[in-house]
């Protein structure tokens, strides 16, 4: 028992000494160097992938906080006639909503059709900037399996290079070209579905603010409409 304890702590060690880099990086060749190349470029697209995620996902929901008495609180002081006190409301409110609401409330005098038009050009700028962002890591998301994939290719490339000028072929001459093809396939792969499913989650969290934008857009107007009823 205690010899197969000294065996699997053996074993152990030399799993560990045997990292990637030396894995993909044997002899020097164009191969290796060409393998650490693409690892290089997934590690960097997966940190760049990470902070996209996060940013954004911070932002969006900052952006998505409702203030469930603020259209309450901009009808009173409107029905009021105290527009500067409604003004100073929504430029206390840090959100997409509470700019678009603060230049209706810059618009009142003019034809609502005007409002209408300067409460959607906010609203588009503030979509904008909602999905600063996602394009990159939608291409990412594409980009990651396809730089994995030329992975694949490049080595398995060098895996048959090495078998066509090695005279006696062994595991270990194609090892080294293998384990980068498997290796690159599955980082590409992995970081491409994190992407994607990220992505989604982002996509799904702004569309609930557009959402919730569009509502207090409709609220704002009728409100406008109210004192002439």
């Amino acid at each position: 028992m205690a010899n197969l304890f000294f065996f699997f702590l053996q074993a152990k060690d030399e799993v560990e000494t045997m990292s990637v880099m030396k894995l993909l990086y044997k002899d020097g060749s164009f191969g290796d160097i060409l393998g650490l190349v693409i690892v290089g470029i997934l590690v960097i697209l997966s940190f760049l992938a990470l902070y996209i995620f996060v940013e954004r996902w911070l932002s969006i929901k900052k952006a998505g906080k409702i203030d469930t008495q603020f259209i309450n609180n901009i009808r009173a002081s409107v029905a009021a006639g105290n527009i500067d006190g409604a003004k100073a409301i929504a430029a206390t409110n840090n959100s997409p909503y509470a700019r678009m609401v603060e230049k209706g409330l810059q618009r009142i005098g003019k034809p609502l059709r005007d409002i209408d038009a300067a409460i959607e050009n906010i609203g588009n700028l503030e979509i904008f900037k909602l999905e600063k962002g996602l394009s990159s890591l939608a291409n990412i998301a594409g980009a990651a399996p396809m730089i994995g994939f030329f992975g694949t290719v490049t080595g398995m490339i060098l895996a048959f290079y090495k078998m066509s000028s090695e005279q006696n072929v062994t595991p270990d001459v194609l090892a080294g070209g293998i384990y980068q093809a498997l290796f690159t396939t599955a980082g590409g792969l992995f970081i491409g579905i994190l992407a994607f499913v990220g992505y989604n989650i982002l996509v799904a969290n702004v569309d609930k603010v557009i959402y919730q934008m569009e509502r207090t857009a409709t609220d704002f107007m009728d409100l406008l409409q109210e004192p002439s009823a």
